[in-house]
């Protein structure tokens, strides 16, 4: 994992500032008697950020890449997996990855974005959701910064690059019931409640501090070399 150096763009990011809805580790039974959770690698920050969340709690499941999972279900798949799946279902329904893999109380899976979003949906009333979102800002009490945009550094002019991306932010959220409107997969309510709710468009003093504190505690735990975290912001 690595903390940006190149410029970055003032004021906008992707970030939550409580529960985000789709960084979640889906689970069954308690979360404290969770012994193996599958990562998605798909997003080193999130993976990250469990682990950190994990030793803050001082809990230690093995972490498992999505192949060292399914080797572990294909040695013993009826420890793994659950003899039915909802009320008396007679096969796995698919959403993208088999239901079946996934746990027994001492299993869970990590999901991020539109695959977490269509899983909990789909199987709210299977499993339970630890939001990652909301448990860094019940622990750590700041927000959450996902993603920033990064000017590279050949770019002649960083600047005009970040106004428009602002611009651009402020346009799409001026017309955000527009977008929600011709949104075709997902329901327009949750869409709304998302957005508006869940997901934050600023990079204030507030999510500069959270980015900060979850370097050092990246660093603290060995996910990151130290260093200081200095913005570069154009």
């Amino acid at each position: 994992m690595t903390f940006p150096f190149h410029p970055m763009a003032h004021d906008i990011s992707i970030s939550s500032d409580g529960p985000v809805y789709s960084v979640v580790v889906a689970h069954r039974g308690e979360f404290s008697e969770i012994q193996e959770i599958e990562l998605d690698p798909a997003s080193g920050t999130a993976v990250n950020l469990l682990r950190c969340l994990l030793a803050e709690l001082e809990m230690s499941p093995r972490l498992l890449l999505k192949r060292e999972f399914e080797k572990r279900v294909e040695r013993n798949p009826l420890r793994s997996a659950p003899k039915t799946f909802g009320a008396g279902a007679a096969s796995p329904p698919q959403d993208g990855f088999a239901v079946a893999t996934l746990p027994a109380p001492h299993r869970a899976r990590l999901l991020i974005g539109d695959q977490a979003i269509h899983f909990r949906q789909n199987h709210a009333d299977e499993f339970r959701f630890w939001d990652l979102g909301e448990q860094w800002k019940n622990l750590i009490g700041l927000p959450f910064v996902y993603a920033l945009w990064l000017v590279r550094p050949e770019v002649a002019d960083p600047t005009q690059i970040a106004s428009r991306l602002r611009a651009l932010r402020d346009e799409n959220l001026a017309n955000l019931d527009g977008l929600i409107a011709a949104e075709n997969v997902f329901d327009h309510e949750f869409c709304a409640r998302y957005y508006r709710k869940n997901l934050r468009f600023t990079f204030d003093e507030k999510k500069k501090e959270g980015l900060q504190t979850f370097a050092k505690l990246c660093e603290k735990d060995g996910l990151l070399s130290k260093h200081d975290l200095v913005f570069d912001l154009v």
